[in-house]
């Protein structure tokens, strides 16, 4: 029986996350792909933290989004790179979700990233379904499941041999391609953060990678990055105080030398028969 016909005569139920494939069993990852995400979600996590005091958001990392029954069952997700889900439990019923199953779900992702592999095609791929009766035989575009399937409001393609990053907006049902602003940067409103190209040294690889600040256009760091501010901020702390430390003993020296003055004058002018406190 196809999962379509099983669909039609079982509607109670529908399948979650811990009875769907979490994998399609293929690894064409790259070296850079891991700590990309990494810092994707290392630098945001203070800031979501802050949008979300009781921790409901979850952020998915080449974890399947599951969008429509198909069979095989795989056919019927996408596992973007990197994306973003507000306002959802951090567990299912006391377990770690295995895949995104949008019709357990319900909420959509606010925002996914895909790291281009090869020439984009893939990524722009607006290949709808078949229409009724066809067979399944090409698989449905990534920029069309994205746009009218799972409806995902802000959809970036990151090629990390351009340097570049291609953001699209969902306005009328419709992507739309964004403009950077005066600092090249893709502003994400309900997260009050920008996205954009940062050119520096991670994982002893020096790259364009792909980076978000706020809206002041503040470079949102890392946890490593945040402990080396840290330290730099108590290593002139400390130089500070020693400064302070410093010019305090100074102080105290020229004190005493006026002091030391005072006293040998006094004592001269009382050899002199004349009172210090009358001069």
């Amino acid at each position: 029986m196809t999962i379509a016909k099983s669909f039609e005569l079982e509607v109670t139920h529908l399948p979650d996350h811990t009875e769907l494939p979490e994998s399609d069993g293929t690894f064409v990852k790259n070296f850079q792909e891991l700590p990309q995400r990494i810092i994707l979600t290392d630098s945001l996590r203070p800031i979501l933290q802050q949008i979300h005091p009781d921790a409901r958001y979850r952020i998915g990392q080449d974890c399947g989004i599951y969008w429509r029954l198909t069979e095989p069952l795989e056919r019927g997700a996408e596992a973007p790179d990197w994306f973003y889900v507000p306002n959802v439990p951090p567990l299912l019923n006391g377990e770690v979700r295995r895949s995104y199953v949008l019709w357990k779900e319900y909420v959509a992702p606010l925002i996914v990233l895909e790291f281009v592999s090869g020439n984009g095609a893939e990524e722009r791929d607006r290949t709808p379904p078949p229409e009724l009766g066809q067979a399944e035989e090409q698989k449905v575009g990534k920029f069309w499941v994205y746009e009218q399937a799972i409806r995902v409001p802000f959809y970036g393609i990151y090629e990390v041999k351009k340097a570049a990053v291609e953001m699209y907006h969902l306005q009328d049902n419709r992507y739309q391609l964004m403009s950077a602003n005066e600092r090249g940067h893709y502003p994400i409103p309900q997260l009050g953060v920008e996205l954009g190209i940062w050119q520096g040294e991670y994982d002893e690889m020096n790259l364009p990678w792909l980076r978000w600040w706020d809206s002041e256009g503040n470079l949102l760091l890392i946890g490593e990055e945040r402990a080396e501010k840290e330290r730099l901020r108590a290593e002139r702390e400390r130089l500070r105080a020693g400064e302070e430390h410093l010019r305090a003993e100074e102080e105290k020296l020229r004190a005493e030398e006026e002091k030391q003055r005072a006293d040998r004058l006094a004592a001269k002018l009382r050899e002199m028969g004349i009172n210090p406190d009358e001069v």
